[in-house]
């Protein structure tokens, strides 16, 4: 079997050798998230700072996910730095291309690109108690920091399905989120497992370039129509001209998705026209009753995330397309044998099966007090305060951590939310002059609590659908279950009280992390 393996630059010999570097901040990542935290950080001048990237450029999941059809399901105009709008944005809708350039240009523009340290693939990240710092073990060389932030962020590490017979599959196989470009599907049987997000972008994407495509669908999709368009070159000058236009049009159409909050978190019946929506648009563009019952659910709209396409339909419904609804008993070197005996001739096999959201990987390697790891400590739910602090883990912050995400809206709103949180937590440590800031368990308990509350009764528990938004133990560790300017509220500004400060004067502690 041949497979996209993940493409990270490679140390020089001696990184291993290299002495441990001092810094006052580590940030983990370099997607939206980590770009954000090291622009704010340069902005109230904050120099000792690195951002550890395992890649060899920014971008994160922008810069991964560089399969045929990429593209933002949220505005230009929102899907943006509130800080670094982009007058100039190609359509209406990015695409994977347009929204790499603009995190590579504004790394450049605000400075930050410099604190960036390629081929740092973090593999361990230790709290000393004695010392008061983190020590963190990368591909690139060691790192001593004050303070850790990791902006990993939850669509960085895909997750690969446990198929029977899948290694001995003697084609291709890609995820969609390492896509092979080198390799020429031109002509070629290619099966496509899944039916999410980068699915109902890929499939349209390579059917018309396939023999024959075949789409193995566990549960159907709600597919709303794609309102995108080129921008006008007349418009982007006047952007360009009256940069308050392009803000007003952000403010609308945040607005306008906040809607969507009411059906989704309060009252089910706001969702109805946007089901009704749905439905119609199946039905215009899938004519074949049983092909569109195929693809009709049976859980209410937004219990899964609702998708945006045009072309995702018509393509699944094209000659040289397949829709398998059963589900996979095997893969064969050549083939994949479905549950209802079919097996079907494959050259090319794509993955387009989501990441580690609930289980994120990153937490396997951060290691604080006592010795545990984030991991373990989480292993019976993942719990925050304000989702971006951990009880155990001094001096240490999470961005795009459980319960920041949004169904419905740009994650690039969140995030900000999140930086101007954690910004202040750092401005405390300065202005109280503190060696070490904790949030107490109690504080966390608290916002488990609220979060648990608030999703009483929302589309994602109580839809009738089983999706990534919830854990192993059926929690909501994923999603923001209310408006998002009540986020911003409560992140405004650090919650003092919920933390425990040690002056940097006072004694340090002797015992070290087992």
């Amino acid at each position: 079997m041949t497979s996209t393996i993940e493409t990270r630059a490679v140390p020089s010999p001696g990184a291993a050798a290299q002495p441990t570097r001092e810094v006052r901040v580590a940030v983990i990542g370099t997607g939206f998230a980590g770009l954000a935290m090291g622009i704010k950080l340069r902005e109230r001048g904050e120099t000792d700072f690195v951002l550890l990237e395992r890649a060899d450029d920014v971008g994160g999941t922008w810069r991964d996910n560089t399969y045929p059809g990429a593209a933002c399901d949220v505005q230009s105009h929102l899907y943006s730095y509130s800080f670094a709008p982009n007058p100039d944005w190609g359509r209406s809708y990015s695409e994977q291309p347009e929204i790499q350039a603009y995190l590579q240009r504004t790394a450049a523009r605000y400075g930050v690109r410099e604190h960036c340290v390629f081929g740092a693939d973090v593999t361990a990240a230790r709290w000393d108690e004695g010392e008061r710092r983190w020590h963190v073990t990368t591909t690139a060389g060691n790192f001593r920091a004050r303070v850790l932030i990791s902006a990993a962020g939850a669509l960085a590490d895909p997750t690969y399905p446990a198929i029977p017979g899948i290694e001995s599959f003697e084609g291709t196989v890609m995820h969609s989120a390492r896509w092979d470009s080198s390799h020429d599907i031109s002509g070629e049987k290619v099966a496509v497992i899944g039916t999410g997000a980068s699915a109902i972008q890929v499939v349209p994407a390579i059917q018309p370039q396939v023999e024959s495509i075949t789409v193995y669908q566990r549960t159907p999709a709600w597919v709303v129509p794609r309102t995108d368009h080129p921008v006008k070159p007349w418009a982007r000058r006047l952007y360009r001209l009256l940069p308050g236009l392009q803000r007003a049009i952000r403010g609308v159409l945040y607005a306008f998705r906040e809607f969507l909050v009411l059906g989704m978190a309060k009252q089910r019946m706001f969702l109805k026209p946007v089901g009704a929506l749905a439905k119609a648009h199946l039905e215009r563009q899938v004519r074949d009753p049983k092909l569109r019952e195929a693809l009709t659910p049976d859980y209410t709209i937004g219990c899964k995330r609702i998708l945006i396409s045009n072309d995702y339909f018509p393509a699944v419904a094209a000659p040289n397309a397949e829709l398998v609804t059963a589900g996979i008993a095997e893969i064969r070197p050549r083939s994949i044998v479905s549950e209802d005996g079919i097996e079907r001739p494959t050259d090319t096999l794509v993955l387009a099966t989501g990441f580690h959201v609930t289980d994120l990987p990153i937490a396997e390697k951060i290691c604080g007090r006592e010795g545990r790891t984030l991991a373990e400590v989480w292993e019976e739910g993942m719990v925050t305060n304000r989702s971006a602090a951990v009880a155990g883990f001094p001096n240490m912050f999470l961005l795009v951590g459980p319960n920041v995400g949004v169904g419905h809206t740009s994650m690039v709103y969140m995030i900000e939310s999140q930086v101007s949180y954690v910004d202040d937590a750092l401005r405390t440590m300065e202005t109280e002059d503190l060696a070490v800031l904790e949030t107490t368990p109690e504080a966390q308990a608290a916002w488990r609590e609220l979060i648990a509350e608030k999703s009483k009764g929302t589309v994602w528990l109580a839809g009738g659908c089983a999706s990534w938004y919830l854990d192993k133990h059926g929690h909501n560790s994923t999603l923001w279950p209310d408006f998002t300017f009540r986020f911003r509220k409560l992140t405004k500004q650090l919650d003092r009280e919920n933390y425990v400060g040690v002056p940097a004067g006072a004694p340090a502690s002797t015992e070290e992390a087992a």
